[in-house]
């Protein structure tokens, strides 16, 4: 039993030190995001089909040109002469809109729609950078509860082992082998949970990369978290209610709205084109007789078309459309209100979390004094075995949850970034600079 406790010992403390010679950079990681995430193919996908909206409406507002030709078998009889030929033509026809204000008004959408699309797009980029850090944070912290866990158990093997050897000399009961017999058994299970909760994320990584990232570089212990800047609160939230891609998504969506209107109504007025045809027909005969038959036609002029009355549609439309402007001004409102709560969820996130960072950096400090003196007393007994086993376990849970304030600190300070729309690769790159390969 005492070999294999040792055995058991040296491997713990073994895996406790292990460390990759050179871990995932967070920036390779985003970059492999970049290039396989799925979600973000969409939405890059997506942003340039948009893009196609532009010419798309311009074209309203160019000439048109289309050509036909035809070819025909004649078979006619005539006053019992039979009359068989031939016929054939072709016609070109262009069109240019001078006075068509829907499509003046669908461009003007279609720039909107251009608008629209790039904001999603950008939103899309941040919601990237965001999923990344949250994978690549959940890794580190999954690993830390790993090595916290895994350090808790080794302790009480110690323990276990000592509490046996006293119970054996006498200086101590059975009740401190059973103590820590339980605790062990509790360190073993909870080991087992960690390591399953560590594959999760690490495949939660892997579905946004599209490949194992690997071993991941660590937070330096050193790392200083900084205050969000500028320190008002208001500041962000009224820069999100501004500059947020989702507000400038749905402020876009609500001006097409209003030009939808807009470009009904035009239903009511007149449109003028200018047209110009050229046409030629040829025809082996005629029917009257069998004397080769040309014609060639070119016209130019213009054409008003005065709508009247088409039974109440143009009028149900732009009732429709007024109804879908106001939805959408309700929905811009909502998105602003949603823009604001968010930005104060984050920047209290940040001031918060650096707050009980601090303490957690005091409680570890305090949990590593009592342990010793724990230790101590139970060397000179005037503690037990319990107190030193909570000891143990009150300074690794408190290991672990200053990390995890740690990494949840640095994905509120992105979060405020993407909340006004500021969120880039630089802001990636200073919270990289924080982690290093051990």
């Amino acid at each position: 039993m005492k070999r294999s406790t040792n055995s058991l010992l040296a491997a713990l403390a073994a895996l406790w030190a292990a460390s990759p010679a050179q871990g995932a950079d967070l920036m390779q990681v985003y970059r492999e995001a970049l290039a396989n995430d799925a979600q973000y193919a969409v939405a890059r996908a997506t942003v340039e089909a948009g893009r196609e909206k532009l010419p798309q409406g311009l074209a309203g507002l160019l000439p048109t040109l289309g050509a036909a030709v035809s070819t025909t078998w004649n078979d006619n009889i005539y006053n019992g002469i039979d009359r068989a030929f031939n016929t054939n033509g072709y016609n070109v026809n262009l069109t240019q809109p001078l006075f068509r204000w829907q499509n003046y008004v669908q461009y003007g959408q279609s720039k909107l729609q251009v608008v629209q699309a790039e904001a999603n797009f950008a939103q899309a980029r941040q919601d990237l950078i965001l999923r990344v850090a949250q994978a690549y944070f959940d890794v580190l912290n999954a690993e830390e509860n790993l090595r916290a866990v895994q350090a808790n158990k080794a302790a009480i093997v110690q323990q276990l082992e000592q509490a046996k050897k006293n119970f054996e000399v006498g200086t101590a009961t059975i009740t401190d082998t059973h103590e820590a017999q339980s605790r062990y058994d509790l360190a073993s299970a909870q080991e087992i949970a960690a390591e399953s909760d560590l594959e999760i994320k690490r495949f939660a990584l892997r579905v946004i990369v599209g490949k194992d990232a690997g071993n991941l570089n660590r937070l330096k212990p050193e790392a200083t978290l900084a205050p969000p800047r500028p320190a008002g609160m208001e500041q962000w939230v009224d820069a999100a209610e501004k500059n947020s891609f989702l507000v400038q998504a749905q402020q876009a969506a609500a001006e097409f709205a209003d030009k939808e209107v807009e470009r009904n109504r035009a239903g009511h007025l007149p449109t003028l084109d200018a047209v110009a045809n050229y046409g030629d027909s040829n025809a082996g005969a005629s029917q009257f007789g069998t004397n080769r038959l040309e014609t060639t036609t070119r016209t130019v002029g213009l054409q008003l078309n005065i709508p009247i009355f088409q039974g109440g549609l143009v009028s149900s439309k732009v009732r429709e459309a007024v109804a879908n402007r106001d939805a959408a001004l309700f929905s811009l409102e909502s998105v602003k209100r949603s823009a604001a709560l968010g930005t104060r969820q984050s920047y209290l996130g940040v001031v918060n979390g650096l707050a009980q960072v601090r303490a957690l950096e005091a409680a570890l400090l305090s949990s590593a004094s009592a342990l010793e003196s724990n230790k101590l007393g139970y060397e000179v007994g005037v503690r037990i075995n319990i107190d030193v086993l909570n000891a143990e376990q009150q300074l690794y849970s408190t290991k672990r949850d200053l990390a995890k304030a740690r990494f949840d600190t640095l994905l509120a300070q992105l979060k405020l970034k993407a909340a006004v729309g500021a969120l880039g690769e630089d802001d990636l790159q200073q919270v990289n600079a924080l982690f290093e390969a051990k």
